[in-house]
């Protein structure tokens, strides 16, 4: 009898589990088509002209509609003399001019650079160096930030817009344009007339976003045109197609995270490609948020964990609508507490901007169409064509199944590389360390356990924030919580634990000495926090998730004004 072959992560077993309820889900897209990542608003308006594209306020824009918008801007920029390769960054909230832009910028085979709304001068100043984009697109009130670094740019041309805010919004008076060209009188003057632009999709460059990569400066990342629709093909083409007739050109999608932000901007990807009607929402409108979902039940929600949080403790209808968090981690007991408030599930999924998606969690879906009964708390599986392992980060081993290890991860939706150089960041065979730390199960779901920067050692013992974070969470008194290391004066190489901690209503009494009890019984000795700290709130970034760095920050420059540590 032979010995049965060892499984090893190049096997994949998560195959197995490519099931959307009864449906058997392809092990594989390939071979994936080699388009312009525009062809997919020209696709859906060709097959559905008169379906909604985009809700925003009280204006609705159909597919026909919004191609032609798209085709009169990139007219108007190709006169502006923008051409295949340069770089047009964009500043822009939630809003139609976004998705405009970025259409009109891959018309013409130039580069979209999406830049944080949020954004001060030192961060735009490094960017827009980096990119070296001459031109910028953004809002009326980004115009004078932008103009006043201007000149320490390569920015020869500013666009702006009036965005609403709200459907009442009186728009600012326009006071001083610093030489900006604004966007609708473009619209007006131009029709379309454009040249056809040759893309080489594996080589052409299609968005330029930036971001903090594994360790170090924020990185521009390089995305081609066959990046961006290779994941969408992976990810929505894929798990949606036992249910495509129902949903193509029919359905809606709320985006609630924003679009300059690579979740958004994936799912405004996909929405083209399905035809689908994109809700357009300011991510911190909580009240914008519910009021849509009751009044448009749309097919799909796309959020991150702390608009869960905010909503499960609201009038939330149960209603079969298909949630989706992803950007940060998930807790189970937010996940489970939605679940009892909604009686739908919470599906995430994972990636980085450097990767797109490469796991999808297929078990939410399943349930909400009847299919499944029971949901698994988890990031989900590879998706199809996405190599996956787990590794020693001090060695590089693989880990046995079942072990925790930092992912890594290859496939066709990676990055070309770290601007401006092809394979940067990326080995030579076409993997990227992802700097997170997960465990596979026995059906090939993934578990995100921490990331390793926020990995605490506490002398020599590693503690996994995000482990610990989830039990405090079973603590009916918290709300919200993050967990850090800090610098131990007493044994340098080592950190103390500190948890800040904010209460939910009704919880105002609960001491210091009750989470410390609660921790002491579920945590191991030198997981328990040095330190709690209880704060009304809790910094978010505009993505809606914890800002964990800034508190550090803040805790380090105290203990150096303390003199605790240099």
């Amino acid at each position: 009898m032979t010995e049965e072959k060892k499984l090893t992560y190049a096997d994949k077993p998560w195959k197995k589990s490519y099931k959307l309820g009864p449906f058997k889900l392809a092990e594989t897209m390939e071979p994936f088509p080699e388009i312009s990542a525009y062809k997919f608003l020209e696709d859906t308006a060709t097959n559905f002209p008169d379906c909604k594209a985009i809700s925003f306020m009280d204006d609705v824009i159909t597919y026909k509609e919004l191609k032609l918008q798209v085709d009169k801007f990139a007219t108007a920029l190709l006169a502006l003399g923008i051409k295949k390769g340069d770089r047009v960054a964009t500043i822009l909230p939630n809003c139609p001019q976004y998705i405009i832009s970025d259409f009109a910028i891959l018309r013409l085979g130039a580069i979209h650079v999406p830049l944080s709304i949020l954004h001060k001068a030192p961060d735009l100043l490094y960017e827009l160096g980096e990119s070296k984009a001459e031109t910028v697109i953004c809002s009326y009130r980004r115009l004078e930030r932008v103009n006043d670094i201007k000149d320490k740019t390569s920015v020869k041309t500013m666009i702006y817009t009036l965005v609403p805010i709200f459907p009442d919004y009186s728009p600012p008076e326009i006071k001083e344009t610093y030489g900006g060209i604004k966007f609708e009188d473009l619209m007006n003057k131009y029709e379309p007339n454009l040249p056809d632009v040759e893309i080489d999709p594996k080589e052409d460059l299609a968005e330029l976003p930036f971001t903090g990569g594994t360790t170090g400066v924020p990185k521009g990342t390089m995305l081609t045109h066959y990046n961006v629709t290779t994941t969408t093909i992976q990810t929505f083409q894929w798990y949606i197609k036992p249910l495509e007739a129902g949903i193509k050109g029919k359905a809606s999608l709320l985006i609630c995270v924003p679009t300059f932000h690579q979740y958004g901007h994936m799912m405004v990807f996909a929405a083209i490609y399905m035809g689908l009607n994109m809700f357009l929402v300011d991510p911190r409108d909580i009240n914008k948020i519910l009021e849509l979902i009751k009044k448009y039940r749309p097919f799909m929600v796309c959020a991150v964990p702390t608009h869960y949080m905010i909503l499960t403790e609201r009038d939330m209808p149960k209603m079969p609508i298909f949630y989706y968090s992803a950007a940060s981690a998930l807790p189970p007991e937010i996940a489970e507490k939605f679940e009892k408030k909604t009686s739908v599930p919470l599906s995430e999924g994972y990636g980085m901007t450097e990767t797109a998606v490469t796991h999808l969690n297929l078990s939410g879906l399943s349930k909400v169409t009847g299919f499944m009964s029971e949901v698994k708390r988890s990031v989900g599986v590879p998706v199809p064509d996405t190599d996956v392992k787990l590794v020693d980060p001090e060695t590089g081993e693989e880990v046995p199944f079942g072990e925790p290890g930092e992912i890594i991860v290859r496939g066709p939706q990676l990055m070309k590389g770290y601007w401006p150089t092809p394979g940067k960041g990326l080995t030579e065979d076409g993997w990227i360390a992802t700097g997170d730390i997960g465990v596979m199960d026995e059906d090939g779901y993934f578990n995100i356990v921490d990331r390793i920067k926020d990995m605490i050692s506490v002398s020599g013992m590693k503690v996994y924030s995000r482990v610990f974070e989830d039990l405090l969470y079973e603590h009916p008194a918290v709300n919200e919580v993050a967990i850090i290391g800090l610098p131990d004066p007493e044994r340098p190489g080592s950190e103390r634990i500190k948890a800040f901690i904010q209460l939910n209503p009704g919880y105002k009494d609960t001491t210091t000495d009750d989470i410390l009890k609660f921790c002491r019984d579920k945590f191991p000795p030198y997981a328990v926090p040095k330190y709690v700290e209880f704060r009304k709130t809790l910094p978010l970034t505009l993505a809606m998730k914890i800002f964990k760095r800034k508190l550090r920050d803040e805790e380090i420059a105290k203990m150096k004004e303390r003199g605790e540590i240099k």
